[in-house]
């Protein structure tokens, strides 16, 4: 799946490290823009910083991890966001610490209204998806679907630590078992029981009911993301871990 093709701004895209597909539209994601070229068929994408390239071919996507780069809101990111305070209908949140506060509505929940709307606190932590982000505009999340109408595992986030790991790393955690490099959740999860909640913008969220087992967790996934740690030496690190809890 991933590339290990690394890039300097200026430099172009191999053609050889584009995903192959017959039909579907290439995705664009963070750090590349495409360059219009003529004739029309020639494709010019080049990065817009330093960084290692990715690509999914069943997603027909492609992007550049930069795994010191900041986080930078996008419509349709899932992130965990910590509360701030709040004011009449809104709650301001933080989203990294070099980020402007984000806005999420009183009732930007499901089936909120006044009566049953959350009543979050300073330091409380929800599962969010970004729903605007516009430049020069204040970045707005929410905790439903703009398509079901439901939470989809959006909502506030109770009890559990949050722990803090790059951008890039977060992103190919998110993208699920067997993909991203990373099998230390699915290693976890066939020995201890917890909840993780994941988010684009390097938070990552962990309920286990045992504050040791819950500790133990955190520190591998950001041992792991600091460590580049390789599947074997996650999968070692992992019974390491599980021994001592």
């Amino acid at each position: 799946m991933a590339s290990s093709t690394i890039l300097l701004p200026g430099e172009t895209v191999p053609h050889s490290q584009l995903p192959e597909s017959k039909k579907g539209t290439l995705t664009l994601g963070p750090n590349l823009r495409h360059l219009p070229q003529a004739p029309p068929a020639s494709i010019s994408i080049l990065p817009t910083s330093s960084g290692l390239l990715q690509s999914d071919a069943k997603k027909i996507a492609l992007w550049l991890d930069t795994p010191h780069a900041r986080y930078a809101p996008s419509v349709g990111d899932l992130v965990v966001a910590q509360v701030h305070h709040s004011s009449t209908e809104t709650y301001h949140v933080m989203l990294t610490p070099q980020t402007p506060y984000a806005l999420l509505g009183q009732l930007a929940f499901e089936g909120a209204n006044k009566k049953t709307r959350p009543k979050l606190e300073a330091g409380d932590s929800v599962y969010a998806r970004v729903k605007a982000a516009g430049r020069g505009e204040d970045v707005e999340i929410e905790c439903v679907s703009p398509n079901s109408g439901k939470a989809d595992g959006m909502g506030p986030l109770k009890g559990g630590t949050v722990f803090n790991v790059s951008p890039a790393f977060a992103r190919r955690l998110m993208m699920g078992p067997g993909k991203g490099g990373f099998v230390v959740l699915e290693e976890l999860g066939e020995k201890l029981k917890f909840e993780v909640a994941v988010g684009r913008n390097g938070r990552v969220w962990v309920e286990s009911g045992s504050v040791r087992a819950t500790v133990a967790v955190g520190r591998l996934l950001v041992g792991c993301d600091e460590g580049g740690w390789g599947v074997e030496e996650q999968r070692r690190e992992v019974r390491r871990a599980v021994r001592e809890v």
